[in-house]
């Protein structure tokens, strides 16, 4: 057997992505002179876990896959944040989503400290069986660190509400009683929340909303938007900010995608998507790529696929007025600067995407309770946090005269930091 470097499972400082979050920090700690110590504090994670996972395949074989769960802070509350299922993910990457998780929780003010989880895998390839044992024992071997008052994972790329299920049922089944409250993002009928699985997408249009009205923009016929990605975010932003009279021209998932100048049918696309697996074929558009589509000339644009996406390569070619990020970290440091000097508005992945944390907090207050609200009562209730939240970010935005991105982070830190420095160091 041939020896190889493991380099997704090696230490997380010198990757692009964390270095990219450390930056921000520090950038965002100028503004609100913020005490070194808690710098140094929320510059590292607090638990990293790293797990090997067998999985009993469908042809009989072994194979052992690799698993992660980073907890980056909890000084809020329990540790909040998705599980992934992606060929790429790795430890730095897990490490610094778990940090956008603590900014993005204390930027809305949620109870809830920052965590991220990982298997490294392809579920695309993977039958219902394999998916099932794979999420059960890596459920039994981060059993340790979760729970509904420890740690609380949810879905993200690659999982949804049935692997949320299988996550709850193997904790429950260890401590001997039902627990809903160790996951959120779960079925209806176990314990999950009206409005959750179009929470994200929903926040996403209810931030544009109210860049718009600052922007003296109008939310019509007019008005074009592109989507990348066309996962749970992507599908929701498009099927929502479509139902206010926007034109939705373009479209892609991970093979591609489609564009017509007068609009898309989002329902028929996406009924097209989940029987064939791909756009091609769709009918009376053209095809496009996932590259294209970032340069189209639209009014929006939401990238909603993975990150790195928008980067000093591609920056100058963005021609769009809004840029909302339901995806997270889709725009590097360098490109975020090429948009500002071209006057892009960019909402901030963890203003923008933030409505998926906020009712996944609800559905947790809900199982803790075991009282449920109606879905109407939970839009209400996203669209207060989130826009409550875009006001505090755009007022700061504005006495300090620095864009959108920074100032999230640093309205973020400020709040975080006043908690930390409350609490105290121990020992």
């Amino acid at each position: 057997m041939t020896a190889h470097s493991d380099t997704h499972i090696v230490g997380w400082e010198d990757h692009p992505f964390y270095q990219n979050c450390l930056n921000l920090i520090e950038a965002a700690g100028e503004q609100i002179d913020l005490d070194p110590n808690v710098f140094q504090r929320l510059s590292k994670p607090r638990r990293v876990l790293y797990v090997s996972i067998p999985v009993r395949m469908d042809d009989g074989t072994i194979e052992v896959f690799d698993g992660f769960r980073v907890q980056h802070n909890t000084t809020l509350g329990p540790a909040k944040g998705g599980i992934r299922y992606h060929p790429e993910v790795n430890l730095a990457e897990t490490t610094a989503l778990s940090m956008l998780m603590t900014f993005k929780n204390a930027l809305v003010k949620l109870p809830l400290g920052g965590a991220k989880g990982g298997i490294r895998c392809d579920p695309s390839v993977m039958s219902r069986r394999e998916k099932q044992s794979l999420t059960r024992r890596y459920t039994s071997e981060i059993f340790m660190l979760i729970g509904p008052d420890r740690d609380i994972p949810a879905p993200d790329v690659g999982t949804d509400a049935q692997t949320m299920a299988w996550v709850m049922d193997t904790y429950s089944a260890q401590v001997g009683y039902a627990v809903p409250g160790v996951v959120t993002g779960k079925p209806i009928e176990i314990g999950g929340s009206l409005g959750r699985v179009d929470a994200t997408g929903r926040g996403v249009v209810y931030t544009i909303i109210e860049a718009a009205k600052r922007l003296n923009m109008d939310l019509d016929g007019n008005t074009t938007v592109a989507v990348q990605g066309f996962g749970n975010v992507g599908y929701y932003s498009a099927k929502i900010i479509n139902s206010l009279g926007c034109k939705v021209v373009a479209i892609t998932d991970v093979s591609g995608g489609i564009y017509k100048s007068d609009g898309i049918n989002i329902q028929a696309a996406k009924d097209w998507l989940d029987k064939n697996r791909t756009f091609d074929g769709f009918p009376e558009c053209d095809k496009i790529s996932n590259a294209e589509l970032l340069e189209l000339k639209v009014d929006i644009l939401i990238p909603a696929a993975l990150s790195n996406q928008i980067t000093k390569a591609n920056a100058d070619k963005v021609k769009c007025r809004i840029l909302a990020e339901g995806a997270n970290g889709p725009t590097t440091i360098e490109a975020n600067q090429i948009l500002n000097e071209k006057g892009v508005f960019t909402i901030p992945d963890i203003l923008a995407n933030s409505g998926g944390v906020i009712v996944s907090y609800f559905e947790w207050v809900q199982g803790q309770q075991s009282f449920f609200w109606s879905e109407k009562d939970v839009n209400n209730k996203l669209w207060e946090i989130i826009s409550n939240a875009f006001g505090r970010v755009y007022d700061f935005h504005q006495a300090k005269k620095i864009d959108m991105r920074l100032s999230a982070f640093a309205v973020s830190i400020e709040h975080l930091s006043k908690a930390m420095l409350y609490r105290g160091f121990f020992p």
